[in-house]
């Protein structure tokens, strides 16, 4: 019997550089990509990258987000999250990533987000950098 994946959220900054660019978002997509990780994933979370998907700076192709989302959501649990927190005072937003860890009982959230970074942790999810996860993930899964 293996080892129990890692059960994480990626926050919608994250997803979005792995579908535009090569790096280390990528790579952690391609880790859920590749079920070596579980990515767990909300309807506010997925309303989000739907909406931000659509900002014309980024120039996706109608085709290239309908197949991401449709990789995605195949790959990842969705989830309902029933606790309302209210952890992040300043970006009200970034709340809904905790929320979704918390139901999904995550090991870590990924995102590059200020403030969500700054939380560190919250009640015993470890948020890391795209970076810092996939350097846990290589020294802790092998």
């Amino acid at each position: 019997m293996g080892k129990r994946k890692l059960k994480v959220v990626i926050d919608t900054n994250v997803l979005i550089s792995a579908l535009g660019w090569s790096g280390p978002p990528s790579d952690c997509l391609d880790l859920v990509v590749k079920g070596e990780i579980i990515n767990f994933i909300s309807k506010p979370i997925l309303d989000e990258l739907l909406k931000v998907l659509d900002y014309p700076k980024f120039k996706f192709t109608k085709e290239e987000k309908e197949e991401f989302v449709e990789i995605l959501l195949s790959q990842s649990i969705v989830i309902e999250p029933k606790e309302k927190i209210v952890a992040i005072e300043r970006d009200p937003e970034d709340n809904k990533f905790l929320e979704c860890s918390i139901k999904a009982d995550a090991d870590f959230i990924i995102s590059g987000d200020p403030h969500l970074k700054d939380l560190k942790r919250f009640r015993g999810v470890e948020i890391l950098s795209p970076d810092e996860f996939l350097e846990y993930f290589k020294y802790n899964t092998l």
